[in-house]
This record gives structure tokens, C-alpha cells and sequence, in this order.
């Protein structure tokens, strides 16, 4: 279903202060709120009565002025100088250092620039100390590794940072040629040697394919289908934070943000719906192979059209960190909704040394001790 893109946005963006003592309110994971964090005053954010809605894929290509919006009245945007990300947030959260790459943030905030606005988003759910409590529990399995992670370990380490993704629905109408293959077999005779050496004469069956013309038309219809809108973080990282649980997904409301910062889409609309696309193809092909049949298939051709095309920008939660070590950046990031845990660590070769010594201090001693009884 289609959303008018002339929203009322000024009924959504504001600051929220606290009525007991002034302090911005935060969104609080643990129960859902906005949380004063100098007094505890807590007030339930308000959302929109509804599922969170599709827009037209075709309208927003070209967006016109009335359908970009700020995710907030207040939003502050600050990009880094090293690896480009650029973040959103709002007073009174600060960007003194990237999440992604972990290098100093030098420029200044300006106004956020308007954006395709997220449709919805999926709040925290864990808190920054049951994150790092996580981060400890995952670098416990972790030998040898350096010390300097442990920074991770500190609330400090981390930030709390919505990622971008797009969903795309489609229907498709896939047109294909190619050819039905059919097993039979075939009795056929071949010499071999029996036990004494002598040659024989034996029968075996030899499986053959028959090949037949084939043609045809399958459709699908493709709903929700994720795709990132991030290039900080690794795509197969990203993969393994999965499952979201997309049906608790709200409709956007700023109050989520506060506290947080949000990551500007990097991978545009029609970008994005190109990967959607190669993802799809994987699935046509099985729906094509499936409709031709037989024992086995080769495909020629095929030729997908789409129509019905809408999108969604969603903001997922995630808590992420950067380590440099070397001149190479090690991320770390946490599931906002569940605490999995996916990084990369460096090895420390100071830790790997003085284990190895020690090992051959301990085989040096034994020898003595046993050699000189």
C-alpha cells in the first residue's frame, strides 16, 4: 500500500526534555521508554496506529523536495574523514569517535541533510551493559588477543547505532527457455579379468540422458526482501547477526533516536533494488528448474519483468566498535535485539611469544628435573 508522501513531519519532530528537572530524555532499551538519566523520570513514546506502510518504488527514484525529510527537528550529521560513514543524531548524544573505524571524528556537526526517511524502525532491546557484557563473554573464548580490545568491554567502547536497510516488494513474470533431461539406461558389455587373470565378458547398465525442448512462464511474488544500505560493515557480518525480527518492526518515531545515532543510507534506492534482483534471480532459477522438470535441467534464458514494486527504509539496532591495530580496522558489533556477537580480532604476537617461552620454560624444567634423577 502506497503512503501519501506529503507527511505532516512537524508532528513528529521535537526535543524531548524532562518536566521534572529539564535533562533530554533517552530511549531507554531495558523497558521502552524515554528515560531522564539524571532523575528517572520515564514517559511512554507514542507511535502511529498501523503496520508501517510501502511506498512506490517508481515515485521516490527522482524524489521530489516534499518527500525527503531530517530524522529529526534537532538532527546533528557528522562524517568521517576516514572511512566516509556518515551519522545522524541529536542532542544530546555527541560524535566524538566513528563506530565503524574507530578514528578520531575531526569535522563539525552541521544540520542534518534531508533523506528518503525511515518508514520504520526496530528499537533497542539490550542495553549498552548487557552489550559489553556480551563483548566480554566473546572475547573470553578469544586467545591471545590484545589487550587493547579490552576497551570493548567498557560502555565507552561502544556505540549504539541504527543501520540503514531497504525492503523491497515485487512481483515477478519470469519467461524462460532451456531443456528437460530425462534418465534412461542402456545394458552394455565390457571385458574384465576374473580371479586366475583370465578375460571375461560382463554386462553393466550406463545411465543416459534424453534432452527435450522446453519453455514456460513462472511467477512469484517477493515480499520484505532485506537489503543492507550500509558499507561499513562486512556483508557477511551483517548476514551473521540475522534473524531480525522484522514483525516488531515500529513505525518511525524520532523518540527511538534519541540517545542513539542512525547511519545515512550509503547504497541508494535503485542500487539497493539492483542487489534485490540478483538475490531474486537465485530463486527464479530454482522456480524455473523446478517447472521444467524431469531429472535434469539446463536454462538458456530467462527473462524477469517486475511490476507491483514498492520499498520500506528500515533502521535496525546494533552496537558496533572499531579497533586499529597495523594500519587494519577490527570491528566488533552486537545485535541491538538479541546480544549475537560478530568480529574479527587481531592476534597478539607479544601474548603468542611469551606463551611459547613459557611453554618452553616448563619442557626445559621438566627435563632437568626428570634427566637429573
Amino acid at each position: 500500500m502506497q503512503t501519501s508522501p506529503d507527511l505532516n513531519v512537524q508532528e513528529k519532530i521535537h526535543r524531548y526534555h524532562c518536566p521534572g528537572c529539564g535533562a533530554d530524555l533517552v530511549f531507554e532499551p531495558r523497558d521502552g521508554c524515554l528515560t531522564c538519566p539524571y532523575c528517572g523520570h520515564t514517559e511512554q513514546i507514542v507511535v502511529a496506529d498501523g503496520k508501517v506502510e510501502e511506498h512506490s518504488y517508481e515515485e521516490y527514484l527522482q524524489p521530489r523536495s516534499s518527500q525527503l525529510q531530517k530524522l529529526a527537528q534537532d538532527a546533528l550529521e557528522v562524517q568521517c574523514s576516514s572511512c566516509g560513514a556518515t551519522v545522524t543524531f541529536t542532542p544530546p548524544e555527541v560524535a566524538r569517535e566513528c563506530d565503524f573505524c574507530g578514528a578520531k571524528i575531526v569535522a563539525q556537526p552541521k544540520s542534518a541533510d534531508p533523506l528518503i526517511a525511515p518508514e520504520g524502525v526496530l528499537p533497542f532491546r539490550i542495553t549498552k551493559q548487557q552489550a559489553t557484557a556480551s563483548i566480554r563473554q566473546w572475547l573470553s573464548s578469544r586467545w591471545f588477543a590484545p589487550s587493547a580490545l579490552k576497551k570493548f568491554t567498557t560502555q565507552e567502547g561502544i556505540g549504539g547505532v541504527y543501520l540503514p536497510f531497504w525492503t523491497y516488494d515485487a512481483y515477478t513474470t519470469s519467461y524462460y527457455e532451456g531443456q528437460r533431461g530425462e534418465h534412461y539406461f542402456e545394458t552394455e558389455s565390457y571385458t574384465d579379468r576374473d580371479e586366475q587373470g583370465n578375460a571375461v565378458t560382463r554386462e553393466r547398465q550406463v545411465q543416459k540422458t534424453r534432452w527435450y525442448a522446453a519453455s514456460g512462464t513462472v511467477s512469484r511474488w517477493f515480499d520484505d526482501v532485506l537489503i543492507p544500505a550500509t558499507r561499513s560493515l562486512a556483508q557477511d557480518r551483517l548476514r551473521a547477526l540475522e534473524p531480525w525480527d522484522l514483525p516488531e518492526v515500529k513505525p518511525y518515531e524520532p523518540a527511538f533516536l534519541s540517545g542513539f545515532k542512525a547511519q545515512q543510507y550509503q547504497v541508494g534506492l535503485a542500487e539497493g533494488f539492483e542487489v534485490m534482483k540478483k538475490i531474486a534471480a537465485g530463486v527464479i532459477d530454482v522456480d524455473v528448474r523446478r517447472d521444467i522438470g524431469g531429472d535434469e535441467q539446463q536454462v538458456s534464458r530467462i527473462s524477469t519483468q517486475y511490476s507491483a514494486i514498492t520499498f520500506k527504509h528500515l533502521l535496525l539496532p546494533v552496537y558496533v566498535g572499531a579497533y586499529r591495530l597495523n594500519e587494519k580496522v577490527y570491528q566488533v558489533v552486537i545485535n541491538g535485539r538479541t546480544g549475537e556477537v560478530q568480529g574479527e580480532r587481531p592476534y597478539s604476537f607479544w601474548k603468542i611469544t611469551l606463551f611459547i617461552l613459557f611453554l618452553l620454560f616448563i619442557i626445559t624444567m621438566i627435563v632437568l628435573v626428570f634427566g637429573h634423577k
